[in-house]
C-alpha cells in the first residue's frame, strides 16, 4: 500500500493535496453545523441542513465554499442572506488541512488535521457565546493523551520500540496539559487580583489542557504567549467597532435617565470592551500556528534554553 501511495504521488503530485483540500472544505461545512447547533443543544446529525425559513437545503446548494459565491450569499428558496462566515470557516479548514498535509507524514498529518478541526469549532462557539464546551476542552485533553499513545510521532518520538515511544509521548502530552493549564491559571488569578474582576474564564484553562495534550509543553507555552499577541491584535482591531456600536446603542436609547449617566456608562462600556473578546480563539489559533509552522524553531529554542539551564 505504501508503494502504491508513493507511485500515485509521483505520477500525480497534485492529487492528494487536492483531495485533502476538498476533504478540509467538507469538514469545515460540518464544523459550521457544529458551531451553530451544539450551543443550542441540537443534534449535529439530524435533521439535514435547512435554511432559516425551514426549507431543506438541496445538495447542489450545499457545496462547500462555492455555494456562497455561486448564490451570492443568498438562499435559493427565500432569498435570505446567509453569512460569509460559512464559506470562511470552510476555506480556513481546507487551507489548514492542506498545510498539515504538506508539513507532516500522512499519519501525523491526519492527527494534526483532527486537532485543527477540534480547535476551530470551540473557537467560533466561544466567539458567539463566550463559552467553550467541555466536549472540546476536557474531551480534547483525554483524546490528546490517547492519540499520544497511538501516534507517538506527533510528539517527535519515532524509535523502533513502540511501547517505549508511546510511554514517552504520553508523558510529554501530560506534561503539556499540566504546564499549559497551570500557567494560564496563574495568569488568570494574577490578572483577577490586579483588575479586581474576572479576567479569564475557566474554560480557557481547560482548553489549554487540551492544547498541551496535543502540542506538548513547548506548544502550550507558545500558545499562551502567542495567544496573548493574537489577542492584543484582535482587541486593537475590534475595539473601535465595539465602542462605536456601544455609542450608537446608547444614543438610540430614549430613556429619560440616560442624560445623567451617558458619560459613566460609555466609560464603563469602553472598559468592558476587552471582556467581549474571548481569549479561547487566540489560544487555539496560536496552538495551530505552532503545530503547522513554528514547532521546529520553538522546539529548538526551548531545547537550547533547557541545555543552558541544566549546564
Amino acid at each position: 500500500m505504501t508503494d502504491a501511495f508513493t507511485e500515485m504521488n509521483a505520477v500525480a503530485p497534485w492529487f492528494f493535496p487536492l483531495m485533502v483540500f476538498v476533504f478540509g472544505a467538507c469538514v469545515g461545512s460540518f464544523l459550521n453545523v457544529v458551531i451553530y447547533r451544539l450551543p443550542q443543544g441540537l443534534s449535529v446529525v439530524h435533521p439535514g441542513s435547512r435554511c432559516a425559513c425551514g426549507t431543506p437545503i438541496a445538495w447542489y446548494d450545499n457545496v462547500p465554499i462555492l455555494t456562497w459565491f455561486l448564490r451570492r450569499g443568498r438562499a435559493r428558496c427565500c432569498g435570505r442572506p446567509f453569512s460569509v462566515r460559512y464559506a470562511a470557516v470552510e476555506l480556513l479548514t481546507a487551507f489548514l488541512f492542506l498545510s498539515a498535509w504538506v508539513s507532516y507524514p500522512p499519519l501525523v498529518a491526519l492527527v494534526v488535521m483532527f486537532f485543527v478541526a477540534w480547535m476551530i469549532a470551540p473557537s467560533f462557539i466561544d466567539l458567539d457565546t463566550m463559552e467553550i464546551p467541555d466536549l472540546f476542552s476536557i474531551g480534547g485533553f483525554v483524546l490528546g493523551l490517547l492519540i499520544a499513545a497511538l501516534v507517538p510521532a506527533l510528539h517527535g518520538f519515532t524509535g523502533d520500540f513502540w511501547v517505549f515511544d508511546a510511554f514517552r509521548a504520553v508523558t510529554h502530552s501530560l506534561q503539556g496539559a499540566l504546564i499549559g493549564s497551570g500557567l494560564i491559571l496563574w495568569v488568570a488569578l494574577v490578572a483577577e487580583t490586579l483588575l479586581r474582576k474576572e479576567a479569564m474564564g475557566f474554560g480557557d484553562v481547560k482548553l489549554m489542557g487540551a492544547i498541551g495534550a496535543f502540542c506538548g509543553w513547548e506548544g502550550a507555552v507558545f500558545a499562551l504567549f502567542g495567544g496573548a499577541v493574537l489577542g492584543c491584535i484582535a482587541f486593537a482591531v475590534a475595539a473601535p467597532f465595539n465602542k462605536r456600536k456601544d455609542t450608537m446603542e446608547k444614543l438610540a436609547d430614549p430613556a429619560p435617565s440616560q442624560a445623567s449617566t451617558d458619560l459613566s456608562e460609555l466609560e464603563s462600556a469602553e472598559s468592558d470592551t476587552a471582556a467581549r473578546i474571548p481569549f479561547g480563539p487566540a489560544l487555539a489559533g496560536a496552538a495551530v500556528i505552532y503545530l503547522l509552522w513554528m514547532h521546529p524553531w520553538v522546539d529548538v529554542y526551548f531545547a537550547s534554553v533547557r541545555e543552558v539551564l541544566w549546564r
